[in-house]
């Protein structure tokens, strides 16, 4: 074993124990709140710099003052703790006086998809059941669209945040920052009342399937989630910034980047969208040492175009979730980061992992209560055994994880109670407990393939459920076939599903594409000839559809609802389909006649 390895291993131990001993499990009665974190840092680092967004910085005296403002406001016009405020507003500071403010009065902010639009938007403002709103200048227009399926007064309960020349307040709201202008910029006493019990947020979920569920975030999870980002993950300090142009209404926007500033008091460069082309640039002009990411924000950077001097920039780490192994390595290399920490959860869950080691291609360890056992891709279900109990998974082999629930580690799930309970499963290995279904594939590694860890069991994360299908008898990750197709030089970006063949037992393989800025049209014969080589027999792709574009969530998730059910019919949509019949190893168009053999069964699938 490499004396490197070891070192580097043990140089995460003092990091490991000051995370071991912030994360005892503390009393849901306990007053605090990260609120009281950014008073704090206004008190003891008043001229730090808290946030720096187009061009403007606020300190963090700044920064709790104007949420200060904002708070006594929300309190002014009946805002209590325990009620639930909307907010809708893009990337900004106001966006971050605005939750710091709910939170310093207790009360919850459900935090809105700023893409969402009709009925969507209706459902996550009433399903809360918000007593205000407050929103940007910049989506007035989606409010204005749907206040009246609201449940929400003209007048009182929509407040309006302006967005510099975005001024003009429509005649049914309130002006939050006017009438807070006049308002106390002083510490609020009601703040020193909150418990980690209270409700911080409801984060939606992203509602590619249905409409979006809001996941409940008390104030202990948020805080436990931002000191594993600040002292385990990022290992920031008040002389680091920290990139964050991932949405501020997402979980890893939240927690892992603001969540690490409000504990830690390093500053955050905010942007209110992600652009490939500034990102080095704004990096290097903020000195800003850690990225906060997703996998396909790290996909976009990699695509774009590459300089000899890209790795010449202050990033030191990032931490985020999602990085794929086909792109982990070339990301680190390229942009000279030394530090990859990623790490798995979800807004409502109680199991977390993180690569607190820095080991490659991992997500790391977790301290969480789980369990991965047996599951039926093809069914969609766990195995159980004769006594209907869960099997437990062999070390090395995939399996679904579950994570126990207990006082320590409870399910705060969503606020819909039905919900929740579909995602509980009941007598798993004894009558009686309780374990909450991830949804996820994950699977330890072995010793060999983890290496000294200081006996820490290390996991990978395999495939989301849903996404792996079964074909010619055998499991297909959707996640490895897509790490495979993107390897092709002519394709940017590829979204691997599975589609029902009439006839034929599981699901095919389909891939969308979207193919690189100068290709035109893909190499057919090299392609056919890499998919041959690179992939067994039973996870190529059947179909190939090139996409000019493709749909993505808010945080860089490929969609792939829409996809599943469009399949191949090449009747109902205008993209080019190939296919790869059998007996054959090349790709031809999908034309009428063969699409009515298929359909027929007659294909030979």
């Amino acid at each position: 074993m490499a004396i490197g390895e070891i070192l580097s291993v043990l140089k995460q131990v003092p990091a490991l124990i000051k995370l071991k001993r912030g994360m005892k499990p503390r009393s849901l009665l306990e007053r605090d709140c990260f609120a009281r974190q950014v008073e704090t840092h206004a008190q003891n680092y008043a001229d730090g710099i808290a946030a720096i967004f187009e061009g403007k910085s606020v300190t963090w005296s700044d920064l709790n003052a104007g949420a200060n403002r904002y708070a006594a406001t929300l309190l002014d016009m009946g805002v209590t703790r325990g009620d639930v405020v909307s907010v809708f507003m893009e990337n900004r500071i106001e966006f971050l006086e605005s939750v710091i403010a709910l939170n310093k009065i207790g009360a919850t902010g459900g935090l809105i998809n700023t893409n969402l639009r009709g009925r969507p938007l209706t459902h996550c403002i009433s399903v809360t059941e918000s007593k205000k709103c407050i929103f940007g200048a910049e989506l007035a227009e989606a409010i204005q669209e749907v206040k009246s399926d609201l449940n929400l007064a003209e007048g009182s309960d929509y407040l309006f945040v302006p967005d510099g020349d975005l001024d003009s307040v429509p005649n049914w709201a309130l002006n939050l920052e006017t009438d807070s202008s006049e308002s106390t910029p002083e510490n609020l006493s009601i703040t020193n009342e909150i418990t980690l019990g209270d409700n911080a947020f409801y984060i939606f979920t992203s509602g590619t399937t249905g409409l979006p569920k809001a996941a409940v975030l008390s104030n202990r999870r948020y805080l436990q989630s931002a000191m594993l980002s600040h002292t385990a993950g990022l290992q920031c300090d008040r002389s680091d910034r920290l990139y964050i142009c991932l949405p501020l209404y997402h979980g890893t926007g939240l927690l892992i980047g603001a969540g690490a500033s409000f504990s830690s008091g390093a500053a955050m460069v905010i942007r209110r969208r992600f652009s490939a082309s500034r990102f080095l640039p704004e990096v290097r002009e903020h000195g800003a040492t850690c990225l906060i990411y997703v996998g396909e924000l790290c996909r976009y950077l990699i695509n774009s175009e590459q300089r000899a001097d890209d790795h010449d920039n202050p990033l030191r780490a990032m931490m985020g979730n999602g990085l794929r192994p086909d792109v982990w390595l070339q990301f680190k290399e390229r942009f000279g980061i030394s530090r990859v920490s990623e790490f798995y959860g979800s807004s409502e869950g109680n199991v977390a992992f993180a690569n607190l080691f820095n080991k490659d291609c991992t997500i790391g360890t977790t301290a969480s209560r789980i369990s991965l056992v047996e599951y039926d891709v093809d069914a969609d279900e766990v195995l159980r055994n004769e006594s209907g109990l869960c099997i437990p998974v062999t070390r090395g082999e995939p399996g679904l994880c579950l994570g126990h629930i207990n006082p320590d580690a409870p399910f705060e799930g969503y606020t819909d109670q039905e919900a929740t309970e579909k995602k509980i499963f009941r007598n798993v290995f004894e009558e009686g407990d309780a374990w909450f279904n991830t949804g996820d594939l994950i699977r330890e590694l072995t010793q060999e393939e983890v290496g000294f860890a200081l006996g820490y069991a290390h996991y990978q994360f395999v495939d989301r459920v849903g996404d792996t299908f079964r074909w010619k008898s055998e499991n297909v990750s959707t996640n490895e076939v897509g790490e495979i197709i993107n390897g092709f030089d002519g394709i940017e970006l590829s979204n691997v599903y599975g589609v029902e063949v009439p006839g034929a037992d599981g699901r095919a393989g389909m891939v969308a594409v979207r193919l690189a800025d100068h290709v035109n049209d893909l190499d057919w014969d090299r392609f056919a000839t890499y998919v041959n080589s690179e992939l067994p027999a039973y996870a190529r792709p059947v179909f190939v559809r090139i996409q000019n574009d493709m749909d993505v969530t808010g945080t860089f998730k490929m969609v792939k609802g829409d996809l599943r059910r469009e399949s191949y019919d090449i009747t109902a949509i205008t993209d080019p389909v190939y296919v790869l019949k059998p007996g054959v190893n090349h790709y031809e168009p999908l034309d009428a006649e063969y699409l009515e053999v298929i359909g027929n069964g007659r294909a030979g699938y």
